[in-house]
Protein backbone atom coordinates (compact mmCIF):
# COMPACT_ATOMS: atom_id res chain seq x y z
CA UNK A 1 0.00 0.00 0.00
CA UNK A 2 1.31 3.47 -0.90
CA UNK A 3 0.73 6.12 1.76
CA UNK A 4 1.66 9.79 1.75
CA UNK A 5 1.62 11.81 4.97
CA UNK A 6 1.40 15.59 4.50
CA UNK A 7 2.96 17.20 7.55
CA UNK A 8 6.17 16.29 9.35
CA UNK A 9 5.24 17.29 12.88
CA UNK A 10 5.21 14.82 15.77
CA UNK A 11 2.01 12.97 14.91
CA UNK A 12 2.55 12.84 11.16
CA UNK A 13 6.10 11.59 11.66
CA UNK A 14 4.99 8.99 14.22
CA UNK A 15 2.34 7.52 11.91
CA UNK A 16 4.75 7.53 8.98
CA UNK A 17 7.32 5.68 11.09
CA UNK A 18 4.89 3.02 12.28
CA UNK A 19 3.42 2.44 8.81
CA UNK A 20 6.80 2.29 7.02
CA UNK A 21 7.48 -1.19 8.37
CA UNK A 22 4.62 -2.61 6.29
CA UNK A 23 3.90 -0.12 3.51
CA UNK A 24 5.57 2.24 1.06
CA UNK A 25 5.37 5.55 2.91
CA UNK A 26 6.32 9.11 1.95
CA UNK A 27 6.53 11.89 4.54
CA UNK A 28 6.05 15.40 3.14
CA UNK A 29 7.32 18.54 4.89
CA UNK A 30 6.05 21.97 3.91
CA UNK A 31 9.51 23.52 4.43
CA UNK A 32 12.16 22.14 2.02
CA UNK A 33 14.85 22.85 4.61
CA UNK A 34 13.02 20.73 7.15
CA UNK A 35 12.74 17.86 4.68
CA UNK A 36 16.44 18.07 3.87
CA UNK A 37 17.35 18.07 7.56
CA UNK A 38 15.19 15.01 8.19
CA UNK A 39 16.75 13.18 5.26
CA UNK A 40 20.27 14.01 6.40
CA UNK A 41 19.82 13.16 10.08
CA UNK A 42 17.21 10.38 9.66
CA UNK A 43 15.59 11.90 12.71
CA UNK A 44 13.03 14.61 13.53
CA UNK A 45 14.85 16.26 16.45
CA UNK A 46 12.30 19.04 17.01
CA UNK A 47 9.21 16.86 17.22
CA UNK A 48 10.43 13.28 17.89
CA UNK A 49 13.98 13.50 19.25
CA UNK A 50 15.82 10.20 19.50
CA UNK A 51 13.51 8.35 17.10
CA UNK A 52 15.37 7.04 14.04
CA UNK A 53 13.45 7.33 10.78
CA UNK A 54 13.32 4.00 8.90
CA UNK A 55 15.54 3.78 5.85
CA UNK A 56 12.51 2.90 3.73
CA UNK A 57 10.70 6.13 4.64
CA UNK A 58 10.83 8.57 1.73
CA UNK A 59 10.98 12.31 2.37
CA UNK A 60 9.56 14.94 0.04
CA UNK A 61 8.79 18.64 0.04
CA UNK A 62 7.67 21.48 -2.14
CA UNK A 63 6.24 19.54 -5.06
CA UNK A 64 2.61 19.90 -6.04
CA UNK A 65 0.54 18.25 -3.31
CA UNK A 66 -2.14 16.89 -5.64
CA UNK A 67 0.38 15.20 -7.93
CA UNK A 68 2.11 13.53 -4.99
CA UNK A 69 -1.21 12.26 -3.64
CA UNK A 70 -2.26 10.95 -7.05
CA UNK A 71 0.28 8.15 -6.79
CA UNK A 72 -0.84 7.09 -3.29
CA UNK A 73 -3.53 4.68 -2.13
CA UNK A 74 -4.12 6.82 0.96
CA UNK A 75 -3.34 10.46 1.72
CA UNK A 76 -3.02 11.64 5.31
CA UNK A 77 -3.17 15.32 6.29
CA UNK A 78 -1.07 15.79 9.42
CA UNK A 79 -1.14 19.57 9.72
CA UNK A 80 -2.55 21.53 12.67
CA UNK A 81 -6.20 22.58 12.35
CA UNK A 82 -5.09 25.93 10.92
CA UNK A 83 -3.62 24.20 7.87
CA UNK A 84 -6.47 21.79 7.13
CA UNK A 85 -8.53 24.05 4.84
CA UNK A 86 -5.59 24.76 2.53
CA UNK A 87 -4.62 21.10 2.27
CA UNK A 88 -8.18 19.95 1.61
CA UNK A 89 -8.53 22.59 -1.10
CA UNK A 90 -5.34 21.39 -2.76
CA UNK A 91 -6.61 17.79 -2.66
CA UNK A 92 -10.23 18.53 -3.58
CA UNK A 93 -10.03 16.68 -6.93
CA UNK A 94 -8.25 13.64 -5.46
CA UNK A 95 -10.10 10.40 -6.25
CA UNK A 96 -8.79 8.24 -3.41
CA UNK A 97 -9.36 8.29 0.35
CA UNK A 98 -8.02 11.21 2.39
CA UNK A 99 -7.95 11.46 6.18
CA UNK A 100 -6.85 14.19 8.56
CA UNK A 101 -5.35 13.87 12.03
CA UNK A 102 -5.99 17.32 13.54
CA UNK A 103 -8.47 17.73 16.38
CA UNK A 104 -10.37 20.90 17.06
CA UNK A 105 -12.45 23.65 15.51
CA UNK A 106 -11.12 25.91 12.80
CA UNK A 107 -10.58 29.50 13.93
CA UNK A 108 -13.76 31.51 13.26
CA UNK A 109 -13.76 34.08 10.45
CA UNK A 110 -15.79 37.24 10.87
CA UNK A 111 -18.96 36.53 12.81
CA UNK A 112 -19.19 32.89 11.77
CA UNK A 113 -18.50 29.99 14.13
CA UNK A 114 -15.38 27.89 13.66
CA UNK A 115 -15.87 24.58 11.88
CA UNK A 116 -14.94 20.97 12.54
CA UNK A 117 -12.83 19.16 9.96
CA UNK A 118 -15.72 17.47 8.16
CA UNK A 119 -17.50 20.84 7.92
CA UNK A 120 -14.40 22.41 6.36
CA UNK A 121 -14.28 19.56 3.85
CA UNK A 122 -17.95 20.09 2.97
CA UNK A 123 -17.14 23.69 2.07
CA UNK A 124 -13.91 23.32 0.10
CA UNK A 125 -13.86 19.70 -1.13
CA UNK A 126 -17.41 18.30 -1.00
CA UNK A 127 -16.69 15.40 -3.35
CA UNK A 128 -13.56 14.29 -1.53
CA UNK A 129 -13.76 10.89 0.17
CA UNK A 130 -12.65 11.98 3.61
CA UNK A 131 -12.46 11.01 7.26
CA UNK A 132 -10.43 11.36 10.43
CA UNK A 133 -8.04 9.15 12.37
CA UNK A 134 -8.43 9.98 16.04
CA UNK A 135 -8.34 8.59 19.56
CA UNK A 136 -6.10 8.52 22.64
CA UNK A 137 -2.56 8.70 21.32
CA UNK A 138 0.70 10.42 22.18
CA UNK A 139 2.98 10.54 19.15
CA UNK A 140 6.08 9.47 21.08
CA UNK A 141 4.45 6.24 22.26
CA UNK A 142 3.12 5.36 18.81
CA UNK A 143 6.53 5.94 17.25
CA UNK A 144 8.12 3.68 19.88
CA UNK A 145 5.65 0.91 19.09
CA UNK A 146 3.86 1.02 22.44
CA UNK A 147 0.30 -0.40 22.44
CA UNK A 148 -2.28 2.12 21.20
CA UNK A 149 -5.89 2.03 19.96
CA UNK A 150 -7.33 4.53 17.47
CA UNK A 151 -10.62 5.07 15.66
CA UNK A 152 -11.00 5.54 11.90
CA UNK A 153 -14.11 7.63 11.35
CA UNK A 154 -15.85 8.36 8.08
CA UNK A 155 -19.25 8.05 6.47
CA UNK A 156 -17.42 6.38 3.57
CA UNK A 157 -16.58 2.71 4.10
CA UNK A 158 -13.66 2.94 1.64
CA UNK A 159 -11.98 5.56 3.82
CA UNK A 160 -12.49 3.53 6.99
CA UNK A 161 -11.17 0.38 5.33
CA UNK A 162 -8.11 2.18 3.95
CA UNK A 163 -7.19 3.56 7.38
CA UNK A 164 -7.55 0.16 9.02
CA UNK A 165 -5.46 -1.49 6.29
CA UNK A 166 -2.79 1.19 6.58
CA UNK A 167 -2.28 1.36 10.33
CA UNK A 168 -3.79 -1.66 12.11
CA UNK A 169 -1.09 -4.03 13.36
CA UNK A 170 0.09 -5.85 16.48
CA UNK A 171 0.76 -2.73 18.56
CA UNK A 172 -1.78 -0.39 16.98
CA UNK A 173 -5.44 -1.35 16.90
CA UNK A 174 -7.70 0.69 14.61
CA UNK A 175 -11.47 0.51 15.11
CA UNK A 176 -13.89 1.72 12.44
CA UNK A 177 -16.74 4.14 13.19
CA UNK A 178 -19.17 5.87 10.84
CA UNK A 179 -20.05 8.62 13.35
CA UNK A 180 -17.66 11.23 11.99
CA UNK A 181 -19.41 14.07 13.83
CA UNK A 182 -19.10 12.37 17.21
CA UNK A 183 -15.47 11.45 16.75
CA UNK A 184 -14.56 15.00 15.75
CA UNK A 185 -16.50 16.61 18.59
CA UNK A 186 -14.76 14.33 21.08
CA UNK A 187 -11.35 15.16 19.64
CA UNK A 188 -12.04 18.89 19.85
CA UNK A 189 -13.72 19.26 23.23
CA UNK A 190 -11.33 17.00 25.14
CA UNK A 191 -8.57 19.57 24.52
CA UNK A 192 -10.59 22.27 26.30
CA UNK A 193 -11.39 19.95 29.19
CA UNK A 194 -7.72 18.98 29.49
CA UNK A 195 -6.88 22.63 30.21
CA UNK A 196 -9.44 22.57 33.02
CA UNK A 197 -8.03 19.33 34.44
CA UNK A 198 -4.48 20.67 34.31
CA UNK A 199 -5.69 23.69 36.24
CA UNK A 200 -7.36 21.43 38.81
CA UNK A 201 -4.19 19.39 39.32
CA UNK A 202 -1.95 22.45 39.31
CA UNK A 203 -3.99 23.95 42.13
CA UNK A 204 -3.69 20.71 44.10
CA UNK A 205 -7.44 20.18 44.39
CA UNK A 206 -7.08 16.40 44.66
CA UNK A 207 -8.07 13.23 42.87
CA UNK A 208 -11.75 13.54 43.81
CA UNK A 209 -11.91 16.88 42.01
CA UNK A 210 -10.09 15.48 38.99
CA UNK A 211 -12.52 12.55 38.70
CA UNK A 212 -15.51 14.85 39.00
CA UNK A 213 -14.14 17.26 36.41
CA UNK A 214 -13.44 14.55 33.85
CA UNK A 215 -16.84 12.93 34.37
CA UNK A 216 -18.81 16.15 34.15
CA UNK A 217 -16.66 17.21 31.23
CA UNK A 218 -17.63 14.04 29.41
CA UNK A 219 -21.28 14.98 29.98
CA UNK A 220 -20.65 18.41 28.43
CA UNK A 221 -18.90 16.87 25.44
CA UNK A 222 -21.76 14.42 24.89
CA UNK A 223 -24.43 17.12 25.07
CA UNK A 224 -22.70 19.21 22.41
CA UNK A 225 -22.04 16.21 20.19
CA UNK A 226 -25.65 15.00 20.27
CA UNK A 227 -26.86 18.54 19.50
CA UNK A 228 -24.59 18.55 16.44
CA UNK A 229 -25.95 15.20 15.22
CA UNK A 230 -23.61 12.65 16.83
CA UNK A 231 -24.58 9.43 18.59
CA UNK A 232 -24.29 9.50 22.39
CA UNK A 233 -22.54 6.12 22.52
CA UNK A 234 -19.61 7.44 20.49
CA UNK A 235 -18.51 9.47 23.50
CA UNK A 236 -18.06 6.32 25.58
CA UNK A 237 -15.48 5.12 23.06
CA UNK A 238 -11.89 5.88 22.12
CA UNK A 239 -12.45 9.37 20.70
CA UNK A 240 -14.59 10.46 23.64
CA UNK A 241 -13.83 8.98 27.05
CA UNK A 242 -10.55 7.44 25.91
CA UNK A 243 -9.02 10.59 24.46
CA UNK A 244 -10.38 12.71 27.31
CA UNK A 245 -8.75 10.55 29.98
CA UNK A 246 -5.42 10.52 28.18
CA UNK A 247 -5.30 14.22 27.38
CA UNK A 248 -6.58 15.31 30.78
CA UNK A 249 -4.22 13.15 32.86
CA UNK A 250 -1.12 12.48 30.73
CA UNK A 251 1.74 14.91 31.22
CA UNK A 252 2.69 14.66 27.53
CA UNK A 253 -0.55 16.55 26.82
CA UNK A 254 0.12 20.13 25.75
CA UNK A 255 -3.39 21.22 26.73
CA UNK A 256 -2.99 19.79 30.21
CA UNK A 257 0.34 21.61 30.47
CA UNK A 258 -1.39 24.91 29.70
CA UNK A 259 -3.70 24.39 32.67
CA UNK A 260 -0.82 23.41 34.95
CA UNK A 261 1.16 26.51 33.96
CA UNK A 262 -1.81 28.84 34.43
CA UNK A 263 -2.30 27.39 37.92
CA UNK A 264 1.32 28.25 38.70
CA UNK A 265 0.73 31.88 37.84
CA UNK A 266 2.01 31.96 34.27
CA UNK A 267 0.21 34.17 31.78
CA UNK A 268 -1.47 32.53 28.81
CA UNK A 269 1.19 33.96 26.51
CA UNK A 270 3.97 32.52 28.69
CA UNK A 271 2.24 29.16 28.94
CA UNK A 272 1.72 28.78 25.19
CA UNK A 273 5.19 30.03 24.21
CA UNK A 274 6.89 27.65 26.62
CA UNK A 275 5.34 24.61 24.93
CA UNK A 276 6.90 25.14 21.51
CA UNK A 277 3.97 23.30 19.89
CA UNK A 278 0.30 24.01 19.19
CA UNK A 279 -2.17 23.49 22.06
CA UNK A 280 -5.43 23.25 20.10
CA UNK A 281 -7.64 23.71 23.16
CA UNK A 282 -6.46 27.29 23.55
CA UNK A 283 -7.56 28.15 20.04
CA UNK A 284 -10.88 26.29 19.89
CA UNK A 285 -12.29 26.87 23.40
CA UNK A 286 -14.18 30.00 22.39
CA UNK A 287 -15.70 28.23 19.39
CA UNK A 288 -16.81 25.31 21.57
CA UNK A 289 -18.63 27.70 23.90
CA UNK A 290 -20.02 29.80 21.04
CA UNK A 291 -21.47 26.83 19.18
CA UNK A 292 -22.85 25.37 22.38
CA UNK A 293 -24.55 28.68 23.16
CA UNK A 294 -26.17 28.87 19.74
CA UNK A 295 -27.53 25.35 20.25
CA UNK A 296 -28.72 25.97 23.80
CA UNK A 297 -26.22 23.48 25.25
CA UNK A 298 -24.93 24.16 28.76
CA UNK A 299 -21.13 23.75 29.08
CA UNK A 300 -20.08 25.38 32.37
CA UNK A 301 -16.59 23.85 32.50
CA UNK A 302 -15.80 25.02 28.98
CA UNK A 303 -17.21 28.48 29.77
CA UNK A 304 -14.93 28.71 32.80
CA UNK A 305 -11.93 27.77 30.65
CA UNK A 306 -12.75 30.55 28.19
CA UNK A 307 -13.12 33.08 31.01
CA UNK A 308 -9.75 31.95 32.37
CA UNK A 309 -8.04 32.19 28.97
CA UNK A 310 -9.55 35.63 28.38
CA UNK A 311 -8.28 36.84 31.73
CA UNK A 312 -11.78 37.38 33.12
CA UNK A 313 -11.27 34.82 35.89
CA UNK A 314 -8.25 33.88 37.95
CA UNK A 315 -7.57 30.15 38.50
CA UNK A 316 -9.08 30.07 41.98
CA UNK A 317 -12.09 32.08 40.85
CA UNK A 318 -12.79 29.63 38.02
CA UNK A 319 -12.93 26.76 40.52
CA UNK A 320 -15.16 28.74 42.86
CA UNK A 321 -17.55 29.56 40.04
CA UNK A 322 -17.91 25.89 39.08
CA UNK A 323 -18.33 24.67 42.64
CA UNK A 324 -20.78 27.46 43.49
CA UNK A 325 -23.34 26.45 40.87
CA UNK A 326 -26.77 25.38 42.12
CA UNK A 327 -27.66 21.68 42.38
CA UNK A 328 -28.90 19.88 39.27
CA UNK A 329 -29.78 16.29 38.37
CA UNK A 330 -26.79 14.30 37.14
CA UNK A 331 -28.47 13.57 33.82
CA UNK A 332 -29.16 17.27 33.22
Amino acid sequence: MKIIVFGAGAWGTALAVTAAARHEVTLWARDPGHAQALAAARENPRYLPGMTLPGSLQLRSGAEVASLAADADLAIIATPMAGLRDMLARLRAHAGPVAWLCKGFEAPVGGADGLLGHEVKAQVAPRLRGGVLSGPSFAQEVARGQPTALVAASEDAQVRDALVAAFHHANLRVYANDDLVGVEVGGAVKNVLAIATGLCDGLGLGLNARAALITRGLAEMTRLGVALGARAETFMGLSGLGDLVLTATGDLSRNRQVGLLLARGRSLRQAVSSLGHVAEGVYCARTVVSRAGRLGVDMPISRAVVALLDGNLKPGEAVAELMGRGPVAEAA
